[in-house]
């Protein structure tokens, strides 16, 4: 049946409309600019193994992860999203693995937690593996005592909790301006776009994209000593990522852009 355009529903997203102002994800390109709290860690290596696709190899540093709480803004092209901040603002936990591919150092986030419905979604279309969370992170402040400034001897925090239990729990005491910054967030990221099928006969869609980033632009960057903790849940795996020796903590902000991704060959 043909249907004219005048009747044609659309969108970028569900709810398709006939204006596709409904879409709970808008287009591409996304701006995001973020305030970061990285904890570097290492963990037990046969539980990082566990959680690698096949594609991937262990790599020289299995068992090298960090932990990451990001305080989001984000908005499409049209930068509407800023004027009505509930749909700009969001905040999310990962962890990222050490990894290889094909001989190359890349990274792989195994569990991912965010605030928000319209972020989950758009992360899974990135094939990030988020689930609902509650995510809380220490303000920075420039006035007055209730929070620590950037300087030495100012302690931040951040925590996580889903499904009314604490997951995660970190803190960074500031010491300096780090030359290096974290370093085992800083290959690619190698995602899994995963859709189960629906129609019995069909296969789930599967398949493997480098996560896509332009435009990037970080702050000064804060380190420091930290401490990390995870706990159990009977939903979740996080704490077969437990540290079994901490590194340092980071503080710093950054942004840039996303546009589409490219499949990993």
């Amino acid at each position: 049946m043909d249907v004219s355009a005048a009747h044609r529903l659309t969108g970028y997203s569900l709810p398709l409309t006939r204006t596709g102002r409904s879409s709970l994800v808008p287009p591409p390109p996304w701006h995001y600019s973020g305030d970061f709290l990285i904890v570097e860690y290492r963990t037990d290596p046969d539980a990082a193994r566990a959680l690698l696709p096949p594609e991937l190899e262990p790599g020289d540093d299995l068992g090298s992860a960090a932990a990451i709480f990001v305080d989001w803004q984000s908005c499409s092209d049209s930068g509407e999203e800023l004027l009505d901040p509930v749909r700009a603002q969001y905040k999310e936990f990962f962890v990222v693995l050490a990894a290889s591919y094909r001989g190359e150092p890349v990274t792989r986030c195994p569990f991912m937690w965010v605030d928000k419905g319209m972020p989950l979604v758009r992360g899974l279309v990135q094939g990030f593996p988020k689930k609902p969370g509650s995510i809380w992170m220490t303000r920075p402040v420039t006035v007055g005592r209730a929070g620590p400034r950037l300087e030495a001897g100012g302690t931040l925090a951040a925590t996580l909790a889903a499904g009314d239990r604490r997951l995660a729990e970190a803190t960074v005491t500031l010491s300096g301006i780090s030359d290096e910054g974290p370093t085992v967030n800083s290959p690619p990221l190698f995602n899994t776009r995963f859709f189960p099928a629906w129609v019995a006969e069909n296969e789930p869609l599967q398949e493997h994209v480098w996560a896509g980033g332009q435009d990037r632009e970080i702050s000064p960057i804060w380190e420091g000593d930290a401490t990390l903790g995870f706990f159990e849940s009977p939903a979740d795996e996080l704490a077969d990522l437990a540290p079994v020796d901490v590194g340092r903590g980071f503080w710093f902000s950054f942004g840039y852009t996303v546009d589409g991704g490219r499949r990993a060959e």
